[in-house]
């Protein structure tokens, strides 16, 4: 399966260190070498920079330029390929993007669902994968539930639910943001750190590349990396249970969720008003 990376920070960060050892796994270290993408919000959350390519991150020019010059964000979302479901090409290549309620949203995915989700007549698929047609059915959901652009708590709970949906298809590891915030969700393998003062050094796991953080950063910086698995060898990387939601902002988590039953399959067919109310409840 596929290899998810992402930064939620208090202040603009880049994420070149962390992508250098996920770039080095698509193709080098690692078997995901059926394409890669990077996305980064500019400060403000409005603006967004998506950088994709079909090719092995390893061996990619452009991704090892942006691991030595990465935008500076408070939120970042990359990604490393294995194809299983859709060709190898670069509409099926991570992170996804759509606009909703005149907000940009950025989506990645780790896992395999099985069968085929209810889509609507809005949001469809440019590709061929499962996890852009996830990410479609979801803002299909919110769209459902009228649901507030500006509510982070309801839309914490609604993306929650969505994801213990999405995972009674299969594995649902994914990433979400509009640039004000990041949420993450698991069933199988995502970990996480957050960085604060003190700051000290930290060394990938591949290649062996360190650096000093306490000479990058200030003593007022928050940085959480979140990665399907840990990238550094010397930290202490946290791992999401099964499950588990979390809402990072300003780099600290915010909101936290576990998944505490078991959810009704997705039918092939639109949600009923039950499963709406359902999306509804806060976890």
């Amino acid at each position: 399966m596929c290899e998810l990376l992402a930064l939620n920070a208090n202040t603009p960060t880049d994420m070149g260190f962390s992508f250098r050892g996920l770039s080095h796994r698509g193709g080098a270290s690692g078997e995901h070498a059926d394409g890669w993408g990077l996305a980064s919000f500019t400060p403000d959350g409005h603006g967004l920079t998506l950088l994709r390519e079909e090719s092995p991150a390893a061996f990619s020019a452009l991704a090892d330029q942006l691991a030595d010059r990465s935008p500076k964000a408070l939120v970042s979302i990359a990604h490393i390929r294995k194809a299983t479901r859709g060709v190898v090409s670069l509409e099926n290549c991570h992170p996804f993007t759509r606009s909703w309620n005149h907000q940009s949203w950025v989506f990645a995915h780790n896992g395999d669902l099985a069968g085929e989700l209810p889509l609507g007549e809005r949001y469809r698929p440019h590709g061929s994968t499962d996890s852009e047609a996830a990410f479609c059915w979801i803002l299909e959901q919110l769209d459902r539930a009228a649901a507030d652009p500006d509510d982070t708590s309801t839309l914490f709970g609604l993306l929650h639910n969505c994801a213990a949906e999405l995972a009674q298809q299969g594995t649902f590891n994914a990433l979400i943001s509009n640039g004000r915030w990041l949420f993450a969700t698991a069933t199988t393998r995502l970990h996480w750190i957050t960085r604060r003062a003190p700051f000290s050094t930290a060394t990938l796991a591949d290649p062996p590349l360190q650096v000093d953080f306490s000479v990058l950063t200030s003593s007022t910086d928050v940085v959480t990396i979140l990665s399907t698995e840990p990238l550094t060898t010397d930290e202490q990387w946290h791992p999401f249970a099964s499950g588990e939601s979390m809402l990072l902002i300003n780099g600290g988590i915010a909101l936290r969720s576990q998944q505490e039953q078991q959810r009704e399959s997705i039918q092939a067919r639109p949600l009923g008003d039950d499963a709406r109310r359902r999306l509804m409840q806060q976890p």
